[in-house]
């Protein structure tokens, strides 16, 4: 359902916000400057990608592209995997859970899915009449 479209969009925009704000105030102190700005490119992939849905909510409500669908959910489980893991990783130390060091070889494999959601936009696009 395209509902739900939106609603990830919106989930995944809403906690970006607060993201940037919690590394923006509250990490600023704690974290390293690399590690900040590892936490920051989380958040900006996240929110990019946010708006990136809200762009595939509306194009689905003009258009019924089976790509287009797929690109939905590549992008947020990408999102999920690669933000995600990227928080994990530099909040381990913070939390005091060195076994969370699991995460970082899933921050490729949410690339991988970003970039196959915006190939499936691209082979979507290509089918497009006009």
């Amino acid at each position: 359902m395209n509902k739900m479209i939106l609603i990830k969009g919106a989930v995944l925009g809403m906690i970006a916000v607060l993201g940037g704000a919690f590394g923006a105030h509250a990490l600023k102190e704690v974290l390293s400057p690399e590690h900040l700005a590892s936490f920051q490119t989380g958040v900006r992939y996240q929110m990019i990608h946010a708006v990136v849905l809200l762009f595939l909510f509306l194009l689905l409500n003009q258009f019924e592209s089976k790509q287009f669908k797929i690109a939905t959910n590549l992008i947020f489980w990408g999102v999920i995997l690669f933000s995600g893991s990227i928080y994990i990783l530099t909040l381990k130390n913070i939390i005091g859970i060195e076994a969370l060091k699991f995460a970082g070889p899933i921050t490729p494999i949410g690339g991988v899915l970003i970039i196959s959601g915006w190939l499936s936009i691209v082979l979507g696009g290509l089918k497009l009449k006009g």
